[in-house]
Parts: structure tokens; sequence; C-alpha cells
């Protein structure tokens, strides 16, 4: 990660895992951003690029 790619410093790390959890995002969805963020992102860029499907048709 260059330092372009790097949250500034008064941005908080969030584990993916507890995003999904606290917002309820489907394990697909988790996968998802495990796969562009690894284990851990800002919680703006996991609030820019989480997607919530709604049961409700």
């Amino acid at each position: 990660m260059d330092d372009a790619e790097r949250p500034g410093s008064g941005e908080q790390l969030w584990s993916v895992f507890e995003f999904a959890r606290r917002y309820r995002l489907a394990k697909r969805e988790e996968n998802r951003l495990l796969m562009l963020y690894g284990p851990s992102a800002s919680l703006r860029e996991l609030l820019a690029n989480a997607q919530r499907h709604s049961l409700i048709s």
C-alpha cells in the first residue's frame, strides 16, 4: 500500500468482519469487501463501497 492509498491520520481502520456484522451485510458482500481491501479498511472506504440488499422486493 503506497501513501496515496493509506488512510489519513484521523481515519480509523475497521475490521471488515466487524463492519459486516455491525451493518448486517450478507456473507457474499462481506467476502466481496474482503477481496477488495483485505481484513481491514477505513470506515469511509467501507461505507462508500458496501452494498446492502433488501430482503423485501
